[in-house]
Order: C-alpha cells, then structure tokens, then sequence
C-alpha cells in the first residue's frame, strides 16, 4: 500500500518520466489480462491463410509467419501470444458473391480450417463454444478459439444448415456481409426489404433458440433496428465502429447505440482505417475514382485500353495524394465514443485483422498491439475494472445472457 501511494503522489507531482508512466499502464494491462481472457470479435486468418496458401494452409507451420513472402500476416501463433490474446472468434467467411451452396461448400471448409488449426497446436488453442468454455481455455494457458459465419448467405436460405454450423461450434452469424440477400439488407448495398423479411426474423429467433449471437456488423440501420426489435439476446457488432466520428454506413449510429445500451449487447470496435477515419474513408473513395478516370474498359476512361500507361499515372496520383495515416488513438476515439453513448459495457474489440489490408493504424500492426489500445483506455482514465469490461468480461456477459435465452427457448 505504501509504494503504492508514493507511485501515485510521485505521479501527480510530475515525477515520474513518462516511461515510468508507461511501464506502469503495461503492467496494469498484464494483470488485468491475467484473469480476463483479451477477447477479439472478428479476426479473418482462415481467409487470408485458404486465399494465399491454397491446400499449404492444412500443413503449414503457424507459429511465425513473420517472414512469409508477399502480403504481410497480421496473425501468427508467436504474435497471438504477444498480443495476450485469450480469446478469438475466428472469422468463417465466404464472398458473398457466390451461389448459394458453394457458400455452404466453403463454410464448411472454413469450419474444418478452423478446427484443423486447433487440433495441431492443443497447446496453444482451445476450441470454446460458450463463456465456460472461454474462462476455462483461458485459466489453462490456451487461447479459446470461436467461429463466426459472416454472412447471411452462406446458410442458403436454410435453418437447417444454420443449425448444423451450430453443431460444428459456430458462436455468431453475421446476418449479411456486403451483398444485401434475399431476407436482410445490408449497409454496402441497395436496400430490397427495408430491413429483415419474415423469414429474416425466422432467423434471429433461431440464432436465440442456438444461443448463436446475432451479429449485426455489416447490415443496414433498418436491419440493426428490426435485429434488435426481435432479438430475445444481447446484439454484438463483431467489427464495427461509431458512425458519429466516421459516417460510415457500417458504423452505428448514436440512436442504434442506445438501442444497444438497452438491448445489453456489445459493439466490438474495428481497426480497418476507412471505418476508422473520415479522411482515410473518402481518400479510399477518391483513389477509386482516379482509377476509373484514368481507365474504365469498354468505354471510358483518359488512358484506356492502355493499362501501363494508366497504372504509371495512378502511380503519380498516389505520389501526390498519399493515404492519410490513421493512429491507435483514433480507434481509441470510436470506443470512448461508443461508452460515451451506449455506456462502457456495451463496447469491445474487433479487429479485423488479416481482412482489411494495409496499412492498418498506426501501432495497431498486427496481433501482438493489443495491450497498446489497452494502455491507452487506462491513459485515458479508464479504470482496471473497465478496461478488463472492454477486453473481455462485456462480451463474455453477453454470451452467458445469450446462453441463459437459449435455455429458456428449449
């Protein structure tokens, strides 16, 4: 208790250098994190491992992919480990684009991807399907590993094949991804229903009834708000941010928020830089529309039918309009925003690591910064108990209301 009280005076009396401050945040981060599982919404690592490695991707060595050649892994068994990661709900993604059972097809690889990797490093994973699962992976050292369907067309229309992705362990449907689908609109798509249709409520209620969460990252405001008028369960947005600092329709507004708040669920705040930053979002916008200018085959374009040329005056373009840079504080900036207007136990993390490209924000690189966002809430005032709502115990409430609904629905 006495260095205690003299860390703190020596604190307030500006004793202390700044690295003194930040080696104390770090260690309050790593004790916090030693009771708490670190809980991610939305990693895409069993996408990016089946696009680049084809059928490597069931035998290839996990542990360090640091020096794997071309695009830059953002996840590897020694960056998890650094990262303090406990727990991660791994991203079972297919193109929406599609047909319909080849997305079935696809899933279910991606199920059997997921579980692969689990079953040839059972020193460093766990597969978890409920909080108790969590908190028991997490007191043994291993890192819970849970699956998320994202994308409500990859159950073709069929509850049947929802409830078997739920047999195989899958925790969360994202019911659309960009592709607006015969039952749910989504918010990167011309709107067809003005939200759910019948059968999309059928949904919902079957997610609750498998004590599945529904996850809402993807969908349009009309479908957030008829999800959660229909839910029985808290919500999550497994990668989402907040639509007041960056207005983004895969953000949520400060109405859908309150809903949220009310609802109990949890918004998993995402690092991909165009949801992040309202600058980086419409220089994205202007770079896409630089390079329709310069060449839009069959008919439009300034240096069309001639690729080198145009692609050397993109190149200038981009030398002149260089992406804005996008920091771990304004990611920081969405979950103050988020606690602000839900409260601090409605907010959480989703990366989106190993599915938005690069660069990712500044000191939020990879899998091993994790601790760094941490440091930063607690730099901001937050304290232990919140930080530790934040990194996991928000999320873990809401799957053991979603576990307890399930319960009362048999």
């Amino acid at each position: 208790m006495m260095k205690r009280g003299m860390l703190a005076a020596a604190i307030c009396l500006g004793v202390l250098p700044p690295a003194a401050w930040a080696q104390d945040y770090s260690a309050r981060v790593t004790r916090i994190l030693r009771t708490t599982p670190l809980i991610d919404g939305h990693n895409d690592w069993p996408e990016a491992l089946a696009d680049r490695e084809g059928e490597k991707r069931w035998t290839m060595d996990l542990r360090d992919l640091s020096r794997v050649g071309g695009e830059p892994y953002d996840t590897d068994i020694v960056r998890l480990r650094k990262g303090m990661i406990g727990g991660q709900f791994w991203s079972v993604y297919v193109s929406a684009d599609l047909p319909g059972k080849e997305q079935v097809e696809k899933t279910l690889e991606q199920i059997d991807l997921v579980r692969s990797i689990v079953a040839r490093y059972p020193e460093t994973f766990a597969l978890a399907r409920t909080a108790a699962d969590v908190r028991r992976a997490h007191a043994s050292g291993r890192i819970a590993s849970m699956m998320g369907v994202e994308g409500g067309g990859q159950i073709d229309g069929n509850l049947s094949i929802l409830r078997a992705y739920a047999t195989l362990g899958a925790g969360y449907l994202t019911l659309t991804h960009a592709r607006t689908i015969e039952w749910a609109d989504s918010a990167t798509d011309d709107p067809k229903h003005n939200g759910l249709t019948p059968f999309g409520r059928q949904v919902v209620h079957e997610l609750n009834r498998l004590g599945m969460l529904v996850d809402l990252s993807h969908v349009s405001e009309a479908t957030m708000r008829d999800a959660l008028a229909e839910t029985k369960a808290p919500v999550i947005f497994s990668h989402s941010g907040a639509r007041a600092i960056n207005d983004h329709p895969r953000n949520v507004s400060d109405d859908v928020l309150r809903l949220v708040a009310a609802n109990g669920g949890v918004v998993m705040v995402d690092f991909a830089p165009g949801y992040v930053s309202d600058r980086n979002r419409r220089w994205a916008a202007d770079a896409a529309a630089e390079k329709i200018r310069l060449n839009s085959p069959p008919y439009r374009g300034l240096y069309i039918g001639q690729p080198d040329k145009a692609a050397a005056a993109y190149a200038a373009w981009l030398k002149e309009h260089p992406e804005p840079i996008v920091t771990l504080k304004e990611v920081a900036d969405h979950i103050d925003h988020v606690a602000r207007i839900a409260g601090k136990a409605s907010v959480g993390i989703g990366s989106d690591f190993d599915g938005v490209g690069h660069p990712l924000p500044d000191g939020l690189g990879d899998v091993s910064a994790y601790p760094a966002l941490l440091a930063e809430m607690l730099r901001r005032g937050w304290s232990d108990a919140e930080v530790a709502g934040l990194a996991g115990e928000n999320v873990l409430r809401v799957m053991e209301r979603t576990e307890q609904v399930a319960k009362s629905m048999q």
